[in-house]
């Protein structure tokens, strides 16, 4: 097993996950503030969701006898329409899922960190499901008519 390659994984996405969280967090406030209140809290519950990803692998970093490292994040743009946001965020969830899948291969003499990210691939799988459903009902019964569904 290369315990580096382990670590290194984890960490990519406990960097990245957060950051990714605190942006559903953002976007799930402003749909709220919208009145648009179950896609918002969709987002919000989605944060928590994330941060718990997030803590799972910072243990497993932790059991490994890594280190942890706060990278910071980088300044992303907020999107005040929910169907541009769904839009953007589902532009960003089939790539990541496979670039998931790829990280996966790298980590598979390491189980438990593999099971871990496999776990972690289902719930982003059912999320992109979820934005590319979304999309479609828009197409079918209009954004208006969409919009009444997430209030």
């Amino acid at each position: 097993m290369e315990t580096k390659k382990s670590i290194d994984t984890l960490q990519f996405f406990v960097t990245h996950l957060a950051e990714g969280a605190m942006v559903h967090k953002q976007q799930g406030m402003i749909f709220k503030a919208q009145g648009i209140t179950k896609l918002g809290q969709k987002y919000i519950d989605h944060f928590g969701e994330e941060m718990g990803w997030v803590e799972k692998f910072t243990e497993r970093i932790l059991d490994l006898g890594g280190d942890i490292k706060f990278e910071g994040m980088k300044s992303r743009d907020l999107i005040c329409d929910p169907v541009e946001y769904v839009k953007a965020d589902c532009a960003i969830q089939g790539p990541g899922v496979e670039m998931l899948m790829k990280c996966m291969e790298g980590v598979k003499d390491d189980p438990t960190t593999y099971d871990l990210l496999k776990g972690y691939l289902k719930d982003e799988e059912e999320d992109l499901y979820w934005s590319q459903g979304a999309l479609e009902l828009i197409d079918k019964i209009g954004t208006q008519n969409w919009l009444m569904l997430q209030l």
